[in-house]
């Protein structure tokens, strides 16, 4: 499973560079048909790297204060989430990823969205690979009940996403095009 993975990761690296370069716009779009959570809470975005889609728009939907970035702590260890307002400054974290410096209050988030190669319909997410997403999802649902959100392209939507016992399911995918939840 791993190097059929590792395989399709090469392939979807490629996609994506083609889709983000085809619609710049996509994350003003995305953001557009968030229809936003019930109660809000803490949100989790995330600083986009490489081609990744761009989530920076979405702090326009979420109440002023309630945005937090992941921080990268060690290059193995669950992501931590440390609140951010739009002006301050980043850090590089322990992969080199811009996030909120220590100063920043540490908080559990009740909304997730996370980047991606790839989805399906099921929830079915495929990662960069290092398994970030993966420890820091299952870290948190054992600490308290959170709401995961794929943000990407509709281009990298795939009929079926294999899945290992440890990969995390998403609750909704947003993409530029659509927003849906999965029941």
């Amino acid at each position: 499973m791993t190097s059929d993975k590792t395989a399709l990761r090469a392939q979807l690296r490629s996609l994506r560079r083609k889709l983000a370069a085809a619609a710049p716009d996509a994350g003003q779009r995305a953001a557009a048909l968030w229809p936003g959570r019930p109660g809000g809470g803490i949100v989790a975005l995330y600083h986009p790297a490489g081609s990744e889609i761009d989530p920076t728009p979405l702090r326009t939907r979420v109440a002023a204060g309630s945005v937090c970035l992941p921080v990268a702590q060690s290059r193995q260890g669950a992501l931590i989430f440390r609140r951010h307002m739009t002006g301050e400054a980043l850090v590089p974290d322990a992969l080199g990823i811009p996030a909120p410096d220590v100063s920043a209050a540490a908080v559990l988030p009740d909304v997730v969205f996370a980047p991606l190669l790839a989805f399906d319909r099921r929830g079915g997410r495929l990662g960069q690979g290092g398994g970030h997403y993966d420890r820091t999802l299952a870290h948190l649902r054992r600490k308290k009940t959170i709401f995961v959100v794929g943000l990407a392209f509709a281009g990298q939507e795939l009929p079926e996403i294999p899945m290992e016992p440890h990969d995390q399911r998403l609750d909704a995918i947003l993409t530029e095009t659509e927003y849906l939840e999965f029941g």
